[in-house]
């Protein structure tokens, strides 16, 4: 809990300042001053998924002493939960330390308060939830009560013999109106939407590897290890440097940790295109890959067609239109396993190259637009396939709009739930959420969880927000855009492109008139004449919501970039929950003190990245770009004389986790090592936000 010396008191006020401006509204910080840590699924009594302040651990103990009240059932009891499961929220940090004495119960969101330190959502959204645990838990005798006063009492109080009415109550515990702090509603953490954003003035890259990649995925055991895949079919296992070391990437790649180049058709727009690691794989072992085969080569590669009688699409006819056999080229989704003599997959360093599952096979028609990541979701645990409309220009057969076809399509599966004997779907080896669209709606095929997708060329969920699904959508030759994924929801291709109408060349498979569906516009994208490339073409590369504390103003912010490296972009939801984004230029150098030196265009200060293939995440959310002429990671801004009123917190040399280290710890390393350098700062930053 929070230091009970005025040493300790000053120190922890001074993180909580600087957290407190960090990204926006607020930063994940747990009352310890530690980070939250990343949890597999969801905590059993909490119910927190994605990032808490609590393990199974805490949350049990959580339990016990809710069950210690014996007042479960009751509308005190769920709400006595909810305030005793806030100390598991991510932003904890906040919630309970919002005074410079200790709490108990965490701020109570409130419009009659009048603690100069409280924070709600926007006045017009604001809950007085404060007043509603008065009025529900007032008569209510609390074993153990969470309000009981510092000095004791009553054994079991009543809220009414501590206070005397709402007002008293909330002015100790609850408050609204313009002030700064977030605050517990019925729900979770609440915030003020009006707090500007930190400036932000430009990124700073260093490279630390040479090899061109398609795919990053942070190590599931929460080291400094990541995963990093070639479009021709190889995988491997390398150790990241910490920031500040000036070391480079720690790959061997004469050992790959997996490789199926036999198995995978490589060109243009084929390859090894996803890679995506079980949430349980430091135990199980399970991974997964999806690439593109040439049925024509190899004999595994055989699956149903996506151009099928179920919507009066003739293969025979693609066949002929492509100049290739009908549906020569799959797309797959194949699941392997960790080689472990230990018995311990965390430890692998090599992986069985024989398939364990064949997930999916899925017949393409055209030899473009395929697609081909894959992720699983810190939400919900499922996996998410993005998938192209299968080419041509302008899908001539409506593949996108089609409800039935898998094509144009962000797919929901269960992979650890198989179906026994024939599937549902027809599609391969896997289980179908109970959830997805097509459970209200029969016209939607089993596995489509959103639709009118041309190309989505990379998805990722936000961390600090696990039901944030960001994809962005390559265009035809207008727009570039980013969508905000919801369940069943409709993006417009190709009805549309981005915001603007669009019309087909041909249109064999029918047409989609705009009034018949509800299109979601794109949150954030950019037209094609705005970007200055000199090639005079355009195709976005969708990249992560930056939750690092390395560059304190690009917390908060979606990057992405033109495959042309060019161009790059940031963009922050205003005001919180609005779905309204704000998008920047963003700026980009490389640092001086580059492991390895970068490479500048000619004419131009920029450093030449080449072609951005990918975004990449590893476990203590530092951002990469994979590109053709190496990996590059975003460093402190400082290193490109890029101002930052908040300081970075990066901890220099310091040593990185070790392989196998507990899943929050590549991220909580850096709180002590930085810990003197905030409190210099924090003080400086909170000014200089003040005139901002």
């Amino acid at each position: 809990m929070r230091p009970s010396t005025v040493t300790g008191a000053v120190l922890a006020t001074a993180v909580l300042l600087l957290v407190a401006v960090r990204d926006g509204h607020c930063a994940q910080l747990c009352m310890d001053s530690s980070f939250p840590r990343t949890i597999n699924g969801s905590l059993s009594f909490c119910g927190y998924n994605g990032t808490s302040c609590c393990n199974a651990t805490d949350d049990a103990a959580v339990q016990k002493q809710f069950a210690a009240m014996n007042i479960s059932g009751t509308p005190c009891g769920d709400i006595v939960k909810n305030i005793l499961c806030a100390r598991c929220n991510p932003y904890a940090g906040e919630l309970f330390t919002v005074t410079t004495t200790s709490r108990t119960v965490p701020l109570l969101c409130s419009t009659t308060g009048v603690s100069s330190r409280l924070s709600t959502k926007p006045a017009a959204a604001t809950t007085d939830y404060c007043s509603q645990v008065w009025d529900t838990c007032k008569d209510v005798r609390i074993p153990g009560s969470p309000f009981q006063a510092p000095k004791g009492g009553a054994a079991a109080p009543k809220l009414t013999d501590l206070w005397q009415s709402a007002g008293e109550f909330c002015s100790a515990l609850g408050g609204g109106g313009a002030a700064k702090s977030p605050c517990l509603d019925g729900g979770g953490a609440a915030f003020n939407a009006t707090r500007p954003a930190l400036p932000l003035n430009g990124m700073c890259l260093e490279r630390i590897g040479n090899g061109s990649y398609l795919n990053m995925a942070a190590h599931p055991d929460g080291s400094n290890r990541v995963f990093l895949s070639n479009q021709a079919g190889k995988v491997f296992l390398a150790t990241v440097p910490a920031q500040g070391s000036g070391k480079t990437l720690g790959i061997d790649v004469a050992s790959p940790f997996l490789d199926i180049t036999d198995e995978v058709h490589f060109d243009n727009e084929f390859g090894l295109m996803g890679l995506a690691f079980h949430p349980g794989f430091a135990t199980n072992g399970r991974f997964f890959v999806s690439y593109n085969c040439d049925k024509t080569q190899s004999a595994s590669c055989a699956g149903r067609c996506a151009c099928n009688s179920d919507f009066g699409c003739d293969p025979a006819k693609l066949g002929a239109d492509n100049g290739a056999q009908p549906c020569q080229y799959q797309s797959v989704i194949a699941e392997y396993t960790a080689n472990a003599t230990s018995g311990t997959p965390a430890k692998a360093t090599s992986a069985n190259p024989v398939e364990v599952r064949r997930i999916m096979t899925l017949g393409l028609p055209f030899t473009t637009h395929h697609g081909g990541q894959i992720l699983f979701s810190p939400a919900d645990g499922y996996m998410y396939f993005a998938m192209g409309d299968g080419g041509s220009v302008g899908d001539p057969w409506n593949f996108a709009q089609n409800k039935k076809t898998l094509l144009g399509k962000i797919l929901r599966i269960d992979v650890n739930t198989m179906p026994s004997g024939n599937t549902t779907a027809g599609w391969g080896s896997y289980s179908i959420p109970k959830d997805n669209p097509s459970s209200t709606d029969s016209s939607f095929a089993p596995e489509v969880f959103a639709i009118g997708f041309k190309n989505p060329w990379r998805c990722s969920f936000d961390s600090g927000k696990p039901s944030y699904m960001y994809c962005a959508d390559v265009g035809q030759a207008a727009y570039e855009e980013v969508d905000l994924i919801t369940k069943g929801g409709n993006y417009g291709w190709r009805v549309f492109e981005g915001p603007l109408p669009y019309t087909p060349l041909s249109t064999p498979g029918g047409n989609t008139s705009a009034a018949s569906i509800n299109a979601i516009s794109p949150v954030m994208g950019y037209h094609h004449n705005a970007v200055n490339n000199n090639v005079g073409s355009a195709s976005i590369i969708g990249g992560y919501v930056y939750r690092s504390t390395v560059d304190p103003c690009l917390n908060g912010r979606y990057l992405y970039a033109d495959l042309y490296a060019k161009s790059m972009w940031a963009g922050a939801e205003s005001p919180e929950g609005s779905g309204v984004y704000n998008v920047t230029d963003l700026k980009f150098s490389c640092s001086k003190s580059s492991p390895i030196p970068c490479d500048v265009a000619a004419g131009s200060a920029l450093p030449s990245l080449g072609y951005i293939f990918s975004f990449g995440e590893d476990n203590a959310r530092d951002v990469y770009l994979l590109t053709s002429k190496g990996v590059y990671r975003v460093v402190d801004p400082a290193q490109c004389g890029y101002a930052c009123p908040v300081k970075s917190s990066t901890p220099g040399a310091s040593s990185s986790p070790s392989p196998g280290a507990a899943p929050s710890s590549a991220v909580r390393a850096r709180a002590p090592a930085a810990l003197a350098a905030l409190m210099a700062g924090a003080l400086l930053a909170l000014l200089s936000l003040m005139s901002v």
